[in-house]
């Protein structure tokens, strides 16, 4: 997946890059309803695949993305929107200048299953590992 990666040589603009990642190769499959949300025993093998999210009151997975101004997060939230469109799994998003913040849980069970890593991975995939 191509992507943009914060760093670069001049500190002012994105380079794209090439990443991959177990997960983030993998799809999300939607979530039917009636199954419980992941145990934190369970999700902690899934969260060590990802760099700088965390899980924020056992529901939803967060993390924050720094870019160089307002264009550059904007761009990547559009990026981001269409990563979430074609998987059928949507994020909350919140914008604002130089940054990015994504809060990823799947609302059918109010909580998290194994597609909300692989979007996160998918994110991190298109930014480069980390993305901060």
């Amino acid at each position: 997946m191509i992507g943009y990666n914060a760093h670069t040589n001049d500190q002012e603009s994105l380079q794209e890059t090439r990443f991959v990642n177990d997960l983030a190769s993998r799809e999300c499959v939607p979530c039917r309803g009636g199954v419980p949300p992941l145990s934190e025993e369970a999700a902690r093998p899934l969260l060590a695949q990802l760099d700088g999210w965390q899980v924020e009151a056992g529901h939803h997975l967060l993390k924050t993305y720094s870019l160089p101004d307002f264009a550059a997060a904007l761009n990547l939230v559009n990026r981001f929107g269409a990563i979430a469109e074609k998987a059928g799994h949507h994020p909350d998003l919140l914008l604002s200048w130089g940054r990015v913040e994504a809060r990823i849980w799947t609302h059918k069970i109010d909580g998290l299953t194994e597609s909300d890593f692989i979007l996160a991975a998918k994110f991190d995939d298109l930014v480069g590992h980390g993305g901060r």
